[in-house]
């Protein structure tokens, strides 16, 4: 099974919606996973309630920890937060730097979620492509 890393800092927003994103798009033989270089206690409930209304369910993730096993076994890696903010320890990472929305009102989530979508939707049509 080929793997996608999804990385951001809590691992509670961002990168759990990428994570449900791509699993829920992906191509044959490929899964994503996601981890956090400082992982929250819990999935952001307005992500939960965000991706649902894309019919995604994600209430059952958990912020994962980023280490080097996670970094190995992913063949690619995206960071949602900029390298600087969270480095994935990889040169070959791919940065989309969004807008965390944690804290923020619902129609931020629902921006932040289109946003990815948008992003692994066209990951996808890159990794079928090659």
């Amino acid at each position: 099974m080929r793997r996608v890393l999804f990385v951001c800092i809590g691992n509670s927003c961002r990168s759990q919606m990428a994570e449900g994103f791509f699993n829920h798009l992906a191509p044959p033989g490929w899964r994503a996973v996601s981890a956090g270089s400082s992982p929250a206690a819990a999935v952001a409930p307005g992500a939960i309630a965000a991706m649902r209304e894309r019919g995604i369910d994600i209430s059952r993730h958990r912020p994962k920890g980023l280490d080097w096993e996670v970094l190995d076994h992913a063949e690619r890696v995206v960071t949602l937060c900029g390298l600087d903010a969270c480095p994935a320890s990889r040169a070959d990472a791919e940065e989309w730097d969004l807008e965390d929305p944690v804290g923020q009102p619902s129609g931020k989530y629902r921006e932040v979620r289109d946003i990815i979508e948008g992003k692994v939707k066209e990951l996808i049509a890159n990794l079928q492509a090659v």
